[in-house]
Formats: structure tokens, C-alpha cells, sequence
């Protein structure tokens, strides 16, 4: 077994498979378990695992094992292999269900995420996951809908669905798994509900929206109850007594699409609210439907989604700046749940979502951290109003994948992940996040092609100043701080070529640099400092006592 191969490290590998033999008990003694290279027949590590006397033939058996590995596989064309004694097992027939074979996983969290994908995504320092979806909340029709208690309690009864992307979806990672990865990251929970809309077009009648809330509710009670609960119990017996933390659920995803949110996010919104009026309540609309527009309550909060070209998102540079005033949206905030550059800029500005080759973006480029970089710098701007954002998709096997493009590529080999342009871009801006956002008063020229946003570390008292220049020719730039700093250094993600991208083999092909020769200068009071910003960049400058 072993999607597209398994690379094989020195590490302890947790082995599980069911099997069930048909007909009379067979004279079994053991069975081996192995990993083993496909091209080669080596054997990197083997285990025997020894079977009972008596083993039924009426159900399943589980058995498991550790396979303690200290060899390094060239490939990852290698496969998980069950074995029997050939004179054993002559003339028999056994049947197997849910072989797994698990590495090591983030901070060792048993049916956890993949070790290595862990840390990538832990070092963007993110803030909160949405889970579980997305379009996997609403499945392809009402029918295989992701359905939360089907994907809670042990491996084998969860009987998985029909995917939206064209597989089949296990629920091996449910509901528990998604909150244990929030805990184990620190983030905060975006919790998705199921909220009365299939990707089929049919949404659930009004007359029977209390049993899509009571399922809502059920579910909530699940994650934050306590154990004299029904559901919070239910947590408990599959290993969580603690409650979890949940601030914010999302009402579906891009409900927009459907001409009946209008009386759907009501029902779910009033009802969820009176349960638990401390949770902010998300809507997935607000007027992309030309037939409504959603009245969302003061305190609530708008998801907007964008693939985009590089020109829109420049262009969004000041969207948010008076938006709440500008829209009569008094104290609803703003999610942004999904964006991307999805192509190259064209004349007509549209979006063409047949991916053409001339102009869609496979690998998120220079240019496409350009746009998103000023999309995130106008989101800076307006803290009180954008509270949280979020590239998508996130991950993708290399192997097999329905979008592009994404933040992070891999395959079954870890020295083949691809951190790209965009995850670099996230990854600085992250790193660089003060606590307050300052003004800044420009005396000269104005935004475009440079563009700009400044915030301070409270504790430390840093100012991190994010310049973006988006034009291809270099742009003098003069800073001038009214306090003194007498440290400046910086980090830069530059390319000659807009275009280009990082790729399987040259996965640093663009990643931030230290900016060498900032100098500060001072007097009196304050500081200043003069810098040529280099063409088409992304830059983040540091001022530090």
C-alpha cells in the first residue's frame, strides 16, 4: 500500500490492518509485516506479528505492530506488505480492510497530520484553521454531505463519503482530528457548519431548516460541552474530555451561489446565537447574489472569497478603508476565507476558470506575491475591520490534484515539498506582524507602484515597515520615524524574472533575503532612513532600538 510510494527514514512507523479469514479457522502462526522497495525487493524493516489460535472468521481482527526502522530508503517507491508462510496459507482466502501504516507525526498526535507538512504550516505561525471546508462541507449533494458525527469515534466505523474533487473521502481525519490540530498549533477554531446547500444546486426547504440547526447545535455541543452533556460525553469516551474553544463558525460556504441563503441564515444564525451568543457568527454572503443581499447583524462577520488577477488586488489596495461606513455594515467584520492570484493580468479583467495555459497560474509566482502582498497590506490598514485571512487551497499532493495553484506542494518524499512564492511571502509577513498598526504620512508621490503599511511590536517596541513595489523600475524611498532607532535590517523577495516561480528541484528559487546596506541616520528625536527599492519586490524593514 502507499499513495504513490512512502519515503522510508530512520524513524518508527505505527502499523494496523484488519483481516478476517474465510471459511474454517486457519493453521496460522504469524504473519510478517514489512516495508519494501518496489524497484529492488530490499527490505528496509520487517516485524512478525503472531496470530491468536481460534481467530474468528466471523468479523474482522485487528493487529498492529511498530516497525523500529534505521534505514534510508534512496526513493519512495517503496510499499507496506503483508506476508504469510506460503504453506500456511495455501489455499486460502483472507480478506483485509483499513491497512495503514503511519510515520511520525506532528508533535506525535496519533492519527495526526504528516510531520513534516505540520511544520511547514506551524512555521507560518497561523492564527486560526477553517475547517473542515469548503466545498467538502457541502458534498456534491445533500446525500454525501460531510456529515460531523459520521467522521467522530473509531477508524473502522466511519464509513467515509463520496468526495467533491473526485475521490473518495475517507473521514479517517474528522472532526476531532481538526480540533486536536487547532490545539496542537495553537489556532484558533474557524468551525463550518452544514448549512442547508449541496454543490447540486438543492438547498433544504425552509419548512426543514430546524433539523440542519439542531444538527449545528449537536455538533457544538460536541466541541464545547462539558462531560454531563450528551455530545460532550461523547468526546470524552473518544479521548477528549476538556472542552474546546470555539469563537467562530461559518454559515456554509459561498452560499452566494444559492438563490435561498436569504432564509437560511437566519434560522441558523438566530438559532446558534441564542445557544451561544459569544460566538461570532460568520456569513458566507453578502451581495454577490443579484437577487439578495444578507443583512448581517452588527457584530457579525462577512467571508469573501478571491482568485484573482495581480491588477485586482492592487486594486483593492484602499476597499477596505471606510468599509463598514461606506456600506452601513456598522461593526460586521470582514474574513477573508479564500484568495489567490489565479492568472495573469488580460484587458478584460475576467476570470477564466477553464485554466488556460497562456495565462492561469499553476505555481504561484513573483507576481502573484506582489498582488497578494498589497491585498494583505490593505487588510493591515484596517484592522478593525478585516480580522482574518487566509490563502487556499493550502496543500496538495503533486501526484493527483484538481486546483492550482497552492501554497504548499508535496509528494510522499519530504525533500520534495515546495514552499512556494506565496507561502515565502505569508511566512515573512507573518513574522513581522506588530500589535498595532501606525499611521503613515507620505510628503511625497503617492501609493502605486509602491505601496506601504507600518505597525509596532508592542513589547519590543520594533517598527516593521512592509514596502511592496509592484512597477518595474526602482523607486527611491525616504522614512522618517519621529523616535529614535538606531538599528535597521530588512528581508527582501525579489526575482528578474515576475514570472518565475520555485519548483520540485529548485524549491528556493525565490525566498526573502537580508537586504544589505540600510543605514539609519538621527537627529534629535527622531531617525530617517533612505533605500532604493529594487523593481518588482517584497520587502519587510525592521527599525529596532
Amino acid at each position: 500500500m502507499g499513495w504513490w510510494g512512502m519515503q522510508v527514514t530512520p524513524q518508527t512507523y505505527n502499523a494496523s490492518f484488519y483481516m478476517q479469514p474465510r471459511g474454517t479457522y486457519p493453521n496460522l502462526t504469524s504473519v510478517d509485516v514489512s516495508i519494501v522497495s518496489n524497484l529492488t525487493g530490499e527490505t528496509w524493516v520487517s516485524s512478525p506479528i503472531p496470530i491468536p489460535e481460534n481467530l474468528t472468521t466471523f468479523s474482522y481482527t485487528q493487529f498492529s505492530t511498530q516497525l523500529v526502522n534505521t534505514e534510508t530508503a534512496p526513493n519512495s517507491n517503496n510499499s507496506f506488505m503483508v506476508t504469510f508462510d506460503a504453506a500456511e496459507a495455501s489455499g486460502r482466502t483472507f480478506y483485509f480492510a483499513l491497512n495503514s501504516l503511519f510515520g511520525e507525526t506532528f508533535k506525535g498526535r496519533p492519527n495526526g497530520i504528516r510531520k513534516d507538512l505540520g511544520e511547514a504550516v506551524y512555521d507560518l505561525k497561523p492564527k486560526f484553521l477553517r475547517y473542515p471546508g469548503g466545498n467538502n462541507i457541502e458534498g456534491e449533494s445533500y446525500a454525501t454531505r460531510w456529515i460531523w458525527n459520521e467522521t467522530i469515534g473509531p477508524l473502522e466505523h466511519r464509513k467515509g463519503r463520496p468526495g467533491d474533487w473526485g475521490y473518495w473521502n475517507t473521514n479517517g481525519f474528522g472532526l476531532l482530528e481538526f480540533l486536536e490540530w487547532t490545539e496542537d498549533m495553537e489556532m484558533e477554531s474557524v468551525l463550518a457548519i452544514y448549512a442547508g446547500y449541496s454543490l447540486d444546486g438543492n438547498s433544504v426547504p425552509e419548512s426543514q431548516m430546524g433539523d440542519v440547526l439542531q444538527t449545528a447545535l449537536d455538533e457544538l455541543e460536541y466541541c464545547t460541552g462539558d462531560t454531563s452533556t450528551t455530545w460532550g460525553a461523547r468526546r470524552a469516551a473518544d479521548g477528549h474530555p476538556e472542552p474546546f474553544q470555539i469563537n467562530y463558525v461559518e454559515l456554509g460556504n459561498e452560499d452566494w451561489f444559492s438563490g435561498t441563503y436569504d432564509y437560511r441564515f437566519p434560522i441558523l444564525y438566530n438559532g446558534i446565537k441564542s445557544a451561544y451568543p459569544n460566538i461570532t457568527l460568520i456569513s458566507t454572503a453578502y451581495n454577490e447574489n443579484d437577487d439578495y443581499t444578507i443583512d448581517i447583524p452588527a457584530g457579525g462577520m462577512w467571508d469573501t472569497h478571491h482568485y484573482e488577477e495581480p491588477q485586482f488586488f492592487l486594486g483593492q489596495f484602499d476597499y477596505w478603508d471606510n468599509f463598514q461606513e461606506n456600506t452601513n455594515n456598522t461593526n460586521v467584520t470582514i474574513f477573508i476565507g479564500e484568495y489567490s492570484v489565479f492568472q495573469h493580468d488580460t484587458p478584460t479583467d475576467s476570470v477564466d476558470f477553464s485554466d488556460p495555459p497562456d495565462i492561469h497560474v499553476f505555481y504561484p509566482e513573483l507576481v502573484s506575491a506582489i498582488g497578494e502582498g498589497v491585498y494583505l497590506l490593505a487588510a493591515e490598514r484596517n484592522p478593525n475591520v478585516v480580522k482574518m485571512t487566509s490563502y487556499a487551497p493550502s496543500l496538495a499532493n503533486l501526484n493527483l490534484y484538481n486546483w492550482t495553484p497552492n501554497l504548499v506542494t508535496f509528494t510522499a518524499n519530504p525533500n520534495e515539498t515546495i514552499l512556494s512564492v506565496s507561502y515565502q511571502l505569508e511566512k515573512l509577513f507573518n513574522t513581522y506582524h506588530g500589535t498595532e498598526t501606525l499611521p503613515v504620512t507620505n510628503t511625497a508621490g503617492d501609493f502605486k507602484p509602491l505601496f506601504w503599511a507600518a505597525s509596532i511590536e508592542g513589547e519590543s517596541n520594533s517598527v516593521y515597515l512592509k514596502v511592496i513595489n509592484s512597477g518595474n523600475t526602482t523607486q527611491s524611498l525616504s522614512v522618517d520615524i519621529d523616535a529614535t532607532y538606531s538599528n535597521v535590517n530588512g528581508s527582501i523577495m525579489t526575482n528578474p524574472n515576475l514570472y518565475g516561480y520555485n519548483y520540485l528541484n529548485n524549491q528556493t528559487a525565490i525566498v526573502p533575503v537580508a537586504i544589505q546596506g540600510l543605514e539609519m541616520t538621527g537627529s534629535g528625536n527622531g531617525s530617517s532612513m533612505d533605500w532604493d527599492v529594487p523593481a518588482y519586490s517584497v520587502s519587510v524593514i525592521e527599525f529596532s532600538a
